[in-house]
């Protein structure tokens, strides 16, 4: 059962949209309409306004709510839409006044992200914000909760529909808290597997449609749903990122941060928001063509302090350069070598390559690191291929060479010795070589060692 509404796709809406003077409840018109749209409303007009601040009744002035009502009752219009978060009274006054739906900017992106979500987890995250932010507006558009209603075995004596709605709800948050708690538990066992296996994750975040979901998919070859609109992805997706490293890489698509994104999401959203503070890099995609681009960077990096992930490793990905004249595809680097920032376009399938080659590098820098080696950049190690001497004593090890995949071919010496040819890490042949009864063949003075 479904305690929360949803408005039908094709609504017929008017949008209202307030300029103030403090930044705090500032919002954007052009955003705006494209978060309208990604919900599959029909927006017919904008009603525009200033104020200094918001008035406590209608928080739009008097006047301007009576302008509201000539444009709803003109255009036929069937819904009200605030750029705006508006208060449970707000709301409650308008739909009186205006006769007809009121939404507020933060039940239009709770809508958004009903209308796209597809996993289970997904699925109880949104409906878990939606319940939240629904107890606070029950009283909105019902007539008969003031009057008592009694009913064998469905409440107490003198309990109104109000408190039994208020009831309802509360015991379905408590499920729902129940069930995501199964779910978080699940998540974090398959992350206690992620650290104690040597596998990098490296997880995509950044502003809703800065192209995210384009680079995932033009770089592990998936098919995550990618188009131009705001929150295209809910779900985060899991793919093996095919980079030069030592140990195996993981790429993760995750959902796109807004400014002011309601507190509600981003705690009902925080589990899946962990990924980000678990990975070992962070790559920050970025709409190279927005022309607010550092307001986008500054409120996905916000986000991403509440979530604890503002310490992990951040690679820039500057997207959509085929949108800027005489932009080519470069990697920007530190003064030490260490890449910062790639310029490319997903789309275009313009710098792939750069991309992967700065992933690597810092991929495998931790690596190297983690080894207490110099970090070093500017260069890709490489797997290299060299013939390995295993005695017959050395059967164990040989059977390790085989389920890692690593062994190309295989002789056996009169001796009985097996000659193996392999491509290794250095940081494995070092371990391997360590081993007895193990040893390098050498044709005349020369190691037969050459660069895959």
């Amino acid at each position: 059962m479904d305690f929360f509404e949803r408005p039908d796709v094709g609504e017929r809406a008017v949008l209202v949209h307030m300029d103030f003077q403090s930044e705090d409840v500032r919002e954007e018109l052009g955003e705006f309409k494209e978060l309208v749209i990604s919900a599959g409303a029909e927006p017919v007009t904008v009603v525009l306004g200033n104020r200094r601040s918001p008035d406590p009744k209608y928080f739009v002035g008097t006047g301007k709510a009576q302008e509201i009502r000539d444009q709803v009752e003109a255009l036929d219009a069937e819904i009200v839409i605030f750029n705006h978060a508006l208060s449970p009274s707000q709301e409650r006054n308008l739909e009186g006044l205006l006769q007809c739906r009121v939404l507020d900017r933060t039940g239009l992106i709770l809508d958004i992200f009903a209308q796209r979500a597809h996993t289970f987890e997904g699925k109880l995250q949104v409906e878990l914000a939606q319940l939240r932010h629904l107890t606070t507006r029950l009283i909105r558009g019902w007539t008969h909760l003031e009057r008592q209603k009694g009913g064998i075995g469905l409440r107490g004596p003198g309990e109104t529909q109000l408190e039994t709605d208020r009831r309802l709800i509360g015991q379905r948050i408590k499920q729902l808290n129940k069930r995501l708690d199964k779910v978080r538990r699940q998540r974090e066992d398959r992350r206690k597997s992620r650290r104690k296996a040597p596998v990098h994750t490296a997880s995509l975040v950044g502003y809703t449609n800065a192209g995210k979901s384009t680079l995932f998919n033009a770089v592990t070859h998936g098919e995550v749903y990618a188009a131009d609109q705001l929150f295209a992805t809910l779900d985060p997706t899991f793919r093996r990122l095919d980079v030069v490293t030592e140990h195996d890489a993981v790429l993760i698509d995750t959902v796109g941060f807004i400014r002011h994104l309601p507190h509600s999401l981003v705690a009902a959203f925080r589990s899946t928001l962990e990924e980000t503070q678990e990975a070992s890099l962070l790559i920050h995609v970025i709409d190279a063509y927005d022309e607010q681009r550092h307001e986008r960077i500054s409120e996905v990096n916000k986000v991403l302090n509440e979530v604890g992930a503002s310490e992990v490793p951040q690679l820039e990905v500057y997207n959509k350069i085929d949108l800027l004249a005489a932009a080519e595809p470069r990697i920007d680097r530190a003064s030490d070598g260490r890449p910062t920032r790639v310029w490319l376009s997903a789309q275009e399938s313009l710098g792939i390559d750069l991309f992967v080659q700065a992933v690597t590098e810092l991929l495998q820098s931790f690596e190297a690191e983690d080894r207490g080696e110099p970090l070093a950049f500017g260069q890709v190690n490489r797997q290299q291929r060299c013939c390995l001497k295993l005695s017959p004593a050395a059967g164990r090890l040989r059977a390790t060479l085989f389920n890692d995949g690593v062994v190309e071919s295989e002789t056996v010496t009169e001796q009985g010795d097996w000659l193996l040819l392999v491509s290794l890490w250095p940081r494995q042949l070092e371990v391997i070589l360590k081993k007895e009864d193990v040893e390098l063949v050498k044709e005349g003075e020369h190691l037969t060692i050459v660069d895959v």
